[in-house]
């Protein structure tokens, strides 16, 4: 006969009715939600704030960065597209840093802001630091990596998404 208890020392003392190992694994995302939304926060602020990245040419334009990467991107017609309007690309990368950055931290349709910011991510990697060696030093295709969880998991705690979930169930009595 076999039953079927635990008989660890940690039982359900945590979190309505879970055990301490449950209660980590449900936040083990918010560490890298804090840190992922914070980095693009402050990286779309960075942009808008810099006078001279929104300028087609000269020193710390998005116009001189494009130019200066594109004989080593891996994919040279993403380079070209940003550089038919360099003041337009630089104002959607920004804009798009600061949305992934806020939807990542308040959790908010935190899938859909991973996918942003793993766009991002990929798209920086294959064109501004493709030609980084050895390729570990690059950091977007770290940042590409750290994307993937929250792609997958979302914000389960801490987030708009959980409370908007939370709502929709006791809305149906299901709790």
């Amino acid at each position: 006969m076999v039953y079927d208890v635990r008989m660890d020392p940690h039982t359900s003392y945590v979190e309505r009715g879970r055990d301490w190992r449950e209660t980590i694994q449900r936040y083990a995302f918010v560490p890298l939600r804090i840190f992922l939304g914070v980095t693009f926060i402050y990286a779309g602020l960075d942009k808008l704030t810099d006078s001279a990245f929104f300028k087609a040419s000269g020193p710390g334009s998005i116009g001189e960065q494009m130019h200066a990467v594109h004989a080593t991107a891996a994919v040279p017609q993403l380079v070209d597209l940003a550089l038919k309007s360099p003041v337009g690309f630089g104002y959607a990368i920004a804009f798009g840093e600061l949305a992934v950055g806020l939807g990542t931290l308040l959790g908010l349709f935190a899938r859909i802001a991973a996918v942003g910011g793993a766009l991002i991510s990929l798209s920086l990697w294959l064109t501004v630091s493709w030609a980084v060696q050895p390729y570990y030093l690059g950091n977007d295709l770290v940042y590409l990596m750290a994307w993937l969880p929250i792609v997958l998991g979302g914000a389960a705690v801490w987030s708009v998404d959980s409370w908007w979930r939370g709502r929709k169930v006791r809305s149906a009595g299901l709790f």
